[in-house]
């Protein structure tokens, strides 16, 4: 099972407007929808998808519209008590594929309902084979807590990986406590790899788009230096990278015209966690992983693709040295 928990979830909103977005304008949008989203629960939404066992907790309180949302997309979930109210973030897609986003603030956490998710968390990973801790932190706690929650789950349930997607402040975190909390694998784009080490994430970011990932590796392999084993990097329209103790490999992505790129890294790290779940070879993983976020960005919105929407045969995947 991948357990994953999004202890900021977020409610998605997506205009798709009809022409170019205008600072100071008005605009009228062709299409309007909402999604419970976060980046734990956009994992469980692309594995579940694919028919496998996934399971999502986050907090939220009992009349909050978002548990209508998680219960009309079908996914398995448990929550845990709060008494704020979980964010909006607004999603702008204009006709060329450009998104801007606007998030809202979470709410703030209380000692007690951080000791209910470690407690529900920890209960819960005892039957996962992954547990995702993914997305922003929200206030209330410290921002160190992934690196509590990974001792947590470390103690409880050893048998379970453990996976990271965040930035930033938690990001840094996690890099100054890898001796006492190395998770098993993280997910950076290019600038949060840039964060984790010290280095200009958008010359990272730059270099792979112009089909060089020689900063990228070498990034990437500190970091596997300092304990992490797989550091996944996404990197957009130029794909992704996998660095690990045993190797390198970078994927290209198949073609692909590009409506929203909201959810497509976490589709990506779906992809790769099916394909680990399933005893696939790191390389086959990374192939699947740019295959699934490739088909999320081909989507409007944030939507999940299923797995016969999934284009691995064109996923172009070359050893780097």
């Amino acid at each position: 099972m991948i357990l994953t928990l999004t202890p900021n979830p977020s409610i998605d909103a997506t205009l798709v407007l009809s022409g170019p977005l205008t600072s100071g304008g008005v605009h009228r949008a062709s299409e309007v929808t909402q999604v419970a989203g976060g980046k734990g629960v956009n994992v469980t939404h692309a594995v579940h998808l694919a028919g496998e066992q996934t399971l999502a907790l986050f907090p939220s309180h009992d009349s909050d519209s978002f548990l209508n949302l998680i219960h009309a997309a079908g996914l398995p979930s448990s929550a845990t008590a709060m008494d704020g109210s979980i964010r909006v973030n607004t999603t702008i897609t204009e006709p060329d594929g450009t998104t801007t986003k606007v998030n809202g603030p979470g709410p703030v956490l209380s000692d007690a309902d951080a000791q209910a998710i470690t407690s529900t968390l920890t209960a819960r990973a005892l039957a996962a084979d992954w547990v995702v801790l993914a997305g922003s932190l929200p206030r209330g706690v410290d921002t160190d807590w992934y690196c509590e929650l990974i001792s947590a789950v470390r103690a409880a349930a050893p048998q379970a990986r453990i996976a990271v997607d965040t930035s930033d402040a938690p990001m840094l975190a996690i890099g100054k406590n890898l001796e006492s909390s190395a998770p098993d694998l993280i997910k950076p784009n290019g600038l949060e790899l840039g964060q984790l080490t010290g280095t200009d994430g958008r010359e990272l970011e730059a270099q792979a788009a112009r089909g060089d990932y020689t900063g990228v590796v070498s990034a990437a392999r500190d970091v596997v230096k300092r304990g992490i084993a797989e550091v996944l990097v996404t990197l957009g329209g130029a794909g992704a990278v996998l660095v690990t103790a045993e190797g390198a490999w970078a994927a290209t992505p198949p073609p692909a015209t590009v409506k929203s790129t909201v959810g497509a890294g976490d589709a990506a790290l779906a992809g790769y966690l099916l394909g680990r779940t399933a005893g696939k070879s790191p390389a086959a993983s990374l192939a699947r992983s740019v295959a699934y976020g490739t088909a999320a960005a081909s989507k409007q919105g944030t939507q999940f693709p299923r797995p016969e929407e999934i284009d691995v045969a064109n996923t172009t995947v070359n050893s780097l040295a």
